[in-house]
């Protein structure tokens, strides 16, 4: 632990329950303080020591309560996949966790995605453009914007970290986990979406949870956008779904669901119908370069994906089913 991490008294993480903010409550406990703060509308503990707050972060006083004291505030709110609920509500608790923190003068680290990125096969980095395809990729720009304007103004230090789509253990939400590695842990087939000869970045929720308490744990970070640390390598989804298939001890094989079979779902499934504007990313290469995080942090071990996948396939022989 490093100096400056000790003289924390506190960190406080908005939107405690998913799996990002649990492995960054677990890290922060481990390597940084036991002066941990979680907050949700329904809060659990992840480390005993932690301290619970249930807050609303849609009302402004709530959030400013939840906040008061804290010298770092990390915002890792998330909401269902509905369009509408996000422009409702995203940008609403945003602004009153940034404002909570300003008049706490805490430092702010937001996790953001890539929804509102081009959809193309260009190589995404920090200086990548957005250029929002569809609603949620727009509330995702109009966020980030509001925080890098908050990062301009300079009263607060404040971070961006962002990452690519996720995989991981638990219950980690994304189209990777849902389409390939569930239907494996059920001894099925593996889905692969639109087009299994195209690249893709894939982040392990372990390692952005243990990047973000990094960062959030370095002076010198703030005032910048990162991009979390992803895998050297650069699997087709036709490469991870047979590394998939083989740490299930399965054989190799999946099923390619073409856009217009997911398109044409949509129809008749809400959760689908949500997805659709992210699938022109399925269609080409996914280069998501984390070259200027693992430059800063050299030291920092990323999991690569055949040991990330033995990892799922023994949880899953542990964790009874649901």
């Amino acid at each position: 632990m490093s100096l400056e991490s000790a003289e924390v008294e506190l960190q406080t993480i908005l939107g405690a329950n998913g799996q990002i903010a649990v492995e960054l409550a677990r890290e922060l406990h481990r390597a940084y303080t036991e002066e941990l703060r979680l907050v949700s509308r329904n809060p659990r503990k992840v480390s005993e020591s932690d301290v619970v707050i249930s807050a609303d972060l849609l009302d402004a006083s709530q959030t400013a309560a939840a906040v008061e004291g804290s010298d770092i505030v990390y915002f890792t709110a998330g909401l269902p996949a509905k369009t509408e609920l996000w422009e409702a509500q995203f940008p609403t608790m945003l602004r009153n966790a940034l404002d909570a923190a300003r008049t706490a003068g805490a430092k702010f680290v937001y996790f953001d995605n890539t929804y509102m990125y081009p959809q193309d096969d260009r190589i995404q980095t920090e200086e990548t453009p957005f250029v929002p395809n569809g609603r949620k990729g727009k509330v995702r720009a109009a966020m980030s914007s509001m925080v890098l304007e908050e990062m301009a103004r300079g009263d607060i230090p404040v971070l961006i970290a962002r990452a690519p789509e996720f995989y991981g253990p638990g219950r980690t939400q994304s189209f990777t986990n849902t389409l390939i590695i569930d239907p494996l842990k059920a001894g099925k087939k593996p889905r692969v979406p639109v087009r299994a000869d195209r690249v893709r970045t894939l982040i392990w929720t372990p390692d952005a949870s243990r990047a973000l308490a990094l960062l959030g744990n370095t002076p010198d970070a703030y005032g910048q956008t990162w991009h979390l640390p992803v895998a050297e390598e650069r699997p087709t989804y036709r490469e991870f779904a047979t590394m998939a298939s083989e740490a299930f001890g399965q054989k190799p094989g999946y099923t390619v669901v073409p856009r217009w079979v997911l398109t044409a779902a949509g129809l008749f499934s809400p959760q689908v119908r949500e997805l659709r504007e992210l699938l022109p990313r399925y269609e080409h290469h996914n280069r998501f370069d984390s070259t200027k995080f693992t430059s800063r942090f050299p030291e920092f071990a990323v999991t690569n994906y055949c040991d990330g996948l033995a990892i799922i396939r023994r949880e899953a022989e542990t964790v009874p089913a649901n």
